[in-house]
C-alpha cells in the first residue's frame, strides 16, 4: 500500500477544511451519489490499484502533515472541453495525525506506509501535541 500528501493550499486549520469540506460538498461537477469529499487534481496516479480503498490522502497544512483522509476511489473525471483529470473520492472523516514537517511541493506526492506519520490517540490532549509537533521540528520524531 502507498499513501498520497498533498499541500492543502489556503487552507491553515484541519477545521478549516472540515469547513470547506461541507461548504462546497458538490463543487466539482460530479455527483457520486453519497457523503463523501471530493477533490479534483490533474493526473490520475500511476499505483493507483495500491491506493483505492486501502489507503489515505496525508494533508500538509502550515508545513506540517495534521490529517489524513481514506481515500475510497479514484476516479477519472473528463470535463465538459474533454479534459482529463482525477478525482480523489475521500472519506468525509479527518484523522488527525501527530503533527509531522513537510516542505513545500507542487502537485502530490507517493508516502509510503512507513513514513507516514502516526496517527493522534482519542486521548492525546493538546498539551502533549505541541509537545509532539516541536519534537517534529526539531527532527527528534
Amino acid at each position: 500500500m502507498i499513501h498520497m500528501v498533498k499541500l492543502c493550499v489556503g487552507v491553515a486549520s484541519v477545521e478549516e477544511l472540515e469547513s470547506y469540506r461541507d461548504e462546497r460538498a458538490h463543487w466539482w461537477d460530479a455527483d457520486y451519489g453519497e457523503d463523501v469529499h471530493v477533490h479534483r487534481t490533474r493526473m490520475m496516479p500511476k499505483r493507483r490499484e495500491e491506493m483505492e480503498g486501502a489507503a489515505s490522502i496525508y494533508w500538509v497544512m502550515s508545513g506540517q502533515i495534521v490529517c489524513r483522509q481514506p481515500i475510497l476511489r479514484l476516479t477519472k473525471f473528463t470535463d465538459a472541453e474533454g479534459k482529463d483529470y482525477c478525482d480523489i473520492v475521500m472519506s468525509r472523516d479527518m484523522i488527525r495525525t501527530v503533527p509531522y514537517p513537510k516542505r513545500p511541493f507542487q502537485g502530490w506526492r507517493y508516502l509510503r506506509a512507513e513514513d507516514a506519520p502516526p496517527d493522534v490517540g482519542a486521548n492525546e490532549n493538546g498539551n502533549s501535541m505541541e509537545i509532539a509537533a516541536e519534537l517534529a521540528r526539531m527532527g527528534l520524531l
